[in-house]
């Protein structure tokens, strides 16, 4: 499976070293993670990693392969 995952604001490289697996991309004043996840945990894993870096989740989608 294949999500998006939009943060509010720019994230730095620094943060978005925290999500290796994922891509990036910086748009509108948001921050596009995307990229494979694997299965349900990896998913809740990745939403936590945001929660605990502070990032506010502003949208999740999964996305067609």
């Amino acid at each position: 499976m294949r999500y998006e995952i939009r943060v509010e604001g720019h994230l730095s490289e620094r943060l978005a070293k925290a999500f290796p697996e994922l891509g990036h991309v910086v748009m509108s004043g948001h921050t596009v993670l995307f990229g494979p996840v694997v299965d349900e945990a990896h998913l809740y894993g990745l939403l936590a990693r945001c929660r605990s870096l502070g990032l506010r989740v502003l949208e999740m989608r999964q996305v067609p392969e």
